[in-house]
Order: C-alpha cells, then sequence, then structure tokens
C-alpha cells in the first residue's frame, strides 16, 4: 500500500486547487514526520524506559532513549538543511535508521519484559509510518529538487534573447 506524503513542497505533480489541501509547511513543527515522532518519544520517555529494569541501563535503555529522541530531532536538523540535497537527505536518511533502531527495541521490550504490550505496538506502528514518510518523504524532495535544477527558467522574459 502506497504512503501519500503529506508535505506540500514535496509534492510535485499536483494542480494548485489539489495542493491546497495540504498544509504549509512554514516550520519543521509543521511536518506530520515530525509531530508523530516528537509524541513518540515523549510516550518512550514517560512510559516505557522508567520501566525497563536496572540491569538495562547502559544497553536497551540508553539505546532506546537515545534513538526515540534522535529521530525527531534529525528531522529538525534535516529541514534547516533543507537547500542542500545531499544534507537534507543525510538527515533524513539517519532519522529512518533510528525509527528502525526504535521499532527493534520496542519489539525487544515488549517480549522480552513484557512492558506496555499496547503501547509498544502502538509505537512500533509509529516508527514503522515514520520510517515510511522520512523514505517517501527523501524520494519525493529528490524529484522536487531535480525539477527545480533542470528546468529552464527565462529570465530576461524575452524568448529570443541573445546572450553574447
Amino acid at each position: 500500500m502506497a504512503q501519500r506524503v503529506s508535505v506540500s513542497f514535496a509534492v510535485t505533480s499536483l494542480s494548485i486547487k489539489q495542493m491546497s489541501k495540504y498544509p504549509t509547511i512554514r516550520s519543521f513543527k509543521d511536518l506530520e514526520v515530525y509531530q508523530n515522532l516528537y509524541k513518540a518519544s515523549i510516550l518512550v520517555m514517560t512510559r516505557i524506559i522508567q520501566k525497563l529494569p536496572p540491569a538495562e541501563r547502559f544497553d536497551l535503555k540508553d539505546q532506546l532513549s537515545r534513538s526515540s529522541k534522535a529521530a525527531p530531532r534529525l528531522v529538525a536538523e534535516g529541514y534547516a538543511k533543507k537547500h542542500q540535497k545531499a544534507g537534507f537527505l543525510k538527515y533524513i536518511d539517519d532519522a529512518m535508521a533510528e525509527c528502525n533502531e526504535c521499532v527493534v527495541s520496542l519489539e525487544q521490550v515488549k517480549d522480552i519484559y513484557h512492558i506496555e504490550v499496547e503501547l509498544c505496538n502502538e509505537l512500533i506502528d509509529i516508527y514503522d509510518k515514520s520510517a515510511r514518510q522520512l523514505f517517501n518523504l527523501a524520494i519525493a524532495w529528490e524529484k522536487f529538487k531535480n525539477r527545480r535544477i533542470t528546468q529552464p527558467s527565462n529570465d530576461t522574459g524575452s524568448a529570443n534573447a541573445n546572450v553574447n
């Protein structure tokens, strides 16, 4: 099932009328993927991490804490570098990797310690969906940036302008 990219600047083949359905992106905080990752990180920190046993302090607890907090931060950093194709894509790829790490860590929390199983399942779905959204965002952004770079512009307004 294909995921729809809900970011208006990343959609390239829609008419102006169709694009008006999408919210204007003025900040990384307007990105649905950022909002979902931020909320998920708060839930992980307040409802999961504290319930892990002390023996996991330097392993699962530390990894899950880092990866859950890193994902929304990387989206924010990547958005700041949206004008740099390679910079933007690096942060999006890193955020995707952190989402995947969260999925594995939450599956371990659920399967080993049986902590907040329902919540873990919901968070796994959020991180999985977010990773797919980030993947689609990277593809759409690459197409968008390539379209902007490769389309010729006529800055003079004259179709027959001579360049000497």
